[in-house]
């Protein structure tokens, strides 16, 4: 007997919000020279033309940020699939929980400390991590939920 309802569809909206966390703009970098960066997982990508003699559009790369969000991106797909399993399922949504922490702490790093003296002005894509740890620990009580329900019924058996 499998109950998976609410959880399914929670940890599908996880995902899709660190989709569009991992693959659209999370802000504008302003550096001193008055050159204005995009801020993505990737990295700070130029806006409009390169300087003089920049090979690579990036000025900054950051594929540990990269592959973090993808990470936060690709568990909670997986785990909607784990239903037969609840202790595995509620481990990965623990696993999620903790890169999602480190999703936030690694941005935050990356959008003060990554430049010196620049100014930051962030998207509201910035909240999707934060909504995404919310609707996680959601999906982790439903799916800690129905262990229990399933527990009792087992034991009228």
């Amino acid at each position: 007997m499998v109950i998976q309802r609410w959880q399914s569809l929670m940890l599908f909206m996880a995902a899709l919000l660190m989709g569009f966390f991992t693959f659209m703009s999370l802000g504008q970098v302003q550096l001193p020279d008055l050159t204005t960066l995009n801020f993505t997982t990737f990295g700070f990508q130029y806006e409009g033309e390169q300087p003089t003699g920049a090979a690579n559009p990036y000025y900054l790369q950051t594929w540990g940020f990269f592959v973090i969000s993808l990470l936060t991106c690709i568990l909670p797909f997986i785990n909607i699939f784990l239903f037969k399993n609840t202790r595995l399922q509620k481990r990965v949504c623990l696993i999620e929980l903790l890169l999602l922490v480190a999703v936030i702490v690694v941005g935050a790093i990356y959008g003060y400390n990554g430049i010196d003296n620049a100014a930051v002005s962030w998207s509201t894509i910035i909240c999707a991590p934060f909504l995404a740890l919310i609707i996680t620990v959601m999906a982790f009580n439903r799916i800690s939920a129905d262990e229990r329900l399933l527990r009792s019924a087992e034991r009228f058996r």
